[in-house]
């Protein structure tokens, strides 16, 4: 039922408009169809019956609409995150665009080159147009596998993190070595052997974490088991996430 809503009401309301009153429509859907108290989510602080099984097996907050990986980031951003840090995000999600806009204390500074999502900036990966040493934390989640010169795009992420900095990136994963060919240029094809259209690769997490290593970043594999939070919040059980540190000026 979901899912035939949401398609009712993109075609019936303008894009701006949804973007603007996206949350009220949607505390409004939890109010009525989720009332309870069993789950909850840590981005918005709501609780409610259960969350939304999505096709892709993503369970989705009615309230937020955010999805295990934003609640898994923000788990992990109220962690590491400390007043006065300069943030650079790539194309965040509605949610989390919305949460670090209004957290005090940091200078958040959100890109999406494509125009897909809510961001103020529009910055190449390969080419960031800031100067080097500017960023506290960068934000990498679900990027890279799109980049096909990622060498490049990790060597800028390092030139603009500061010392002590820290990286969080994620992309899907598969086990052993990474899968690209960089003949394979059509959007069937790439679907075929990358899992969707615009994906150029498949990383491995050994595979990702050897290419930070290499542009000179000192990188941590983390893999979140079930714990006491997983069922409440809706996370995904071995989860994959790199921390990416840069530990030289």
């Amino acid at each position: 039922m979901y899912e035939q809503l949401k398609g009712f009401v993109k075609k019936l309301v303008p894009k701006h408009l949804l973007n603007k009153y996206e949350l009220p429509l949607r505390r409004v859907y939890a109010k009525v169809f989720y009332h309870g108290n069993t789950c909850s989510c840590n981005l918005c602080e709501s609780q409610f019956s259960n969350f939304i099984l999505l096709p892709s097996g993503d369970l989705l907050c009615p309230v937020c609409g955010s999805i295990p990986r934003n609640r898994r980031l923000w788990q992990i951003l109220s962690e590491e995150l400390k007043t006065k840090n300069k943030i650079l995000h790539f194309s965040p999600s509605r949610v989390l665009y919305r949460k670090l806009k209004q957290r005090a204390g940091i200078d958040y500074v959100s890109t999406d080159f494509e125009e897909e999502f809510i961001a103020d900036h529009r910055i190449d990966i390969t080419n960031i147009d800031f100067p080097d040493l500017t960023f506290d934390n960068i934000i990498c989640f679900h990027i890279l596998e799109h980049i096909p010169d990622d060498q490049r795009a990790l060597q800028e992420l390092y030139r603009v993190l500061k010392p002590g900095g820290l990286i969080l990136l994620q992309t899907p994963f598969k086990v052993g070595e990474i899968y690209e060919d960089t003949s394979i240029i059509s959007e069937v094809e790439r679907t075929k052997h990358f899992g969707q259209k615009d994906h150029v690769r498949v990383y491995s997490a050994e595979g990702l974490k050897e290419r930070l290593s290499h542009a000179g970043l000192k990188v941590e594999v983390k893999k979140f088991e079930r714990d006491e939070h997983t069922e409440r919040y809706g996370l995904k059980v071995g989860e994959i996430v790199l921390f990416a540190r840069r530990t030289t000026s």
